[in-house]
C-alpha cells in the first residue's frame, strides 16, 4: 500500500531530509548536501519564503518511506516570464513506478489548487540550489553543487508525461591545449586588456575580496543571468546567505574578477575548493571527522569546482572570457594538486560558456535534464 502524505509534522520533516541519505547508503557518487543547510527550510524565517510558496511531500509504501518530491511555486520567477509554473525538486525515489506516480500527483494536484497551469523542474527556489536531473553519468561522483540520482528516474519521470525543456552539461578542464596555445591567448587578452582599458582585481584574502567586490559581483549576476533559464533576481535575503555560504571557501587564488579603468566589474569567475571527497559516504552532518576532512580540502584542494560565471553584457563579443578562461588556466598549471577544475552546470545553449571551454582540454562528463508538463493536457 502508497500513502503520500504533506509534511507537517517534525517526524515527516526527519523522513523528508533522511530519505535520499538511506536511499544512496553506501554510493560512491551521491554527495549529500549538509544537512543543517536543508533543514534550514523548515523555519518560519527560511530566506525564501518571501518570495515562494512551497510545501513537501512524503511517500509511505507498507508504512516505510519510499519517496519524496518538493513543490515550489517560485513568484519572481513567475511574474518575470509571466508563467503560472510550479517547479518540483528534491524528488528522490524507490524503483517503483507507482510511488513516483503517487508523490506526482500529490504534487501536481497541490499545483493546480494554486492555480498554476504546468510543473517543470527538477527546479529549486533559485539556480544557487542544486538542480537538473541526471540523465547522462551515472558513473561520475556528483560534485557538492550536483544533484545524483539513479537512472530510473529520467524513465519515472517520462512514462508519468514529462518531456524535456533544456539540458545542461558538466564538463573537466584539464588545462590549456597546450603552452602554445596558452602563449598565444596570453597574448590576445594582453591585447584585449589594452584596447578596453582593462585589469584583472587583487586581494590578499576572502575577506577582502567580498569586502572589495561582492556587490559588484552580485549586480554582474544579475544583469548577466537575467535572460538564462530558471533564474531569478537576487534578494537581500539571497545575498546574505551567499555571503554567509562563501566565507569559508573564498579564495583569491581561486577567483578572478575583471575590472575597467573605472575599477567597474566587467567579468568575474568564482571557484571553491572541491568538498565532494569530505562529504562522500556522509549523512551531510557535521562530526568532527567531517569537519577536519572539510577543512583540510578547503586548503588542500586537489579539485576546482566553477560556481559562478558572469560578463557583462556589453563585453560578450569582445573577447574577456578569454581572460577568465586564462586565469583559470593558470591555477591548474600554478597548484599541482589540482587534477582539474569541474564546470559544474552549463545550459547546453549557452553557447558563450561552452565556446570558452573549447580552449581547454576538456571532457564533458555528465548531462543533467529539466523537464515540463502541461497540468491541463
Amino acid at each position: 500500500m502508497i500513502e503520500v502524505k504533506e509534511v507537517l509534522t517534525k517526524r515527516q520533516q526527519k523522513d523528508f531530509l533522511n530519505f535520499p541519505l538511506e536511499l544512496y547508503k553506501g554510493s560512491p557518487y551521491f554527495v549529500p548536501p549538509l544537512y543543517s543547510d536543508e533543514k534550514k527550510m523548515f523555519r518560519n524565517d527560511y530566506v525564501y519564503n518571501s518570495s515562494c510558496e512551497w510545501t513537501c511531500f512524503v511517500a509511505y509504501k507498507d508504512s516505510k518511506p519510499a519517496g519524496r518530491i518538493q513543490a515550489i511555486i517560485q513568484k519572481d520567477a513567475n511574474a518575470k516570464n509571466s508563467e503560472k509554473r510550479c517547479r518540483f525538486c528534491r524528488f528522490d525515489a524507490v524503483d517503483d513506478l507507482e510511488v513516483s506516480k503517487a508523490l506526482f500527483t500529490a504534487a501536481e494536484n497541490w499545483a493546480r489548487s494554486k492555480g498554476m497551469d504546468a510543473m517543470v523542474g527538477p527546479l529549486n527556489f533559485s539556480d544557487l540550489e542544486r538542480e537538473g536531473m541526471l540523465v547522462e553519468g551515472f558513473q561520475e561522483p556528483a560534485t557538492f553543487e550536483e544533484n545524483y540520482n539513479a537512472p530510473y528516474y529520467k524513465d519515472h519521470v517520462e512514462a508519468l508525461g514529462y518531456r524535456k525543456e533544456v539540458d545542461w552539461t558538466a564538463s573537466r578542464l584539464y588545462g590549456a591545449e597546450s603552452p602554445e596555445a596558452m602563449e598565444e591567448l596570453e597574448q590576445l587578452v594582453a591585447f584585449i586588456f589594452k584596447r578596453y582599458k582593462l585589469h584583472y582585481g587583487t586581494a590578499k584574502n576572502g575577506p577582502e575580496l567580498l569586502k572589495k567586490y561582492a556587490d559588484g559581483i552580485f549586480d554582474l549576476i544579475d544583469t548577466s543571468y537575467a535572460g538564462l533559464y530558471g533564474t531569478v533576481p537576487f534578494t537581500e535575503g539571497m545575498r546574505k546567505l551567499v555571503l554567509e555560504n562563501f566565507a569559508m571557501v573564498i579564495n583569491p587564488k581561486h577567483t578572478a574578477v575583471i575590472l575597467d579603468e573605472n575599477e567597474k566589474m566587467v567579468c568575474f569567475g568564482l571557484s571553491f575548493p572541491g568538498l565532494a571527497p569530505a562529504l562522500v559516504g556522509t549523512r551531510g552532518k557535521y562530526t568532527p571527522l567531517t569537519l577536519l576532512k572539510l577543512l583540510y580540502y578547503i586548503k588542500n584542494p586537489n579539485i576546482l569546482d566553477l560556481c559562478l560565471v558572469g560578463v557583462a553584457p556589453e563585453y560578450l563579443n569582445r573577447g574577456v572570457s578569454g581572460a577568465l578562461s586564462l586565469a583559470i588556466m593558470k591555477m591548474l598549471r600554478d597548484n599541482p594538486r589540482l587534477k582539474w577544475a569541474d564546470t559544474n552546470l552549463n545550459l547546453e545553449d549557452n553557447y558563450a560558456i561552452q565556446n570558452a571551454w573549447r580552449r581547454f582540454k576538456h571532457e564533458e562528463c555528465k548531462r543533467y535534464r529539466s523537464y515540463v508538463k502541461n497540468l491541463y493536457d
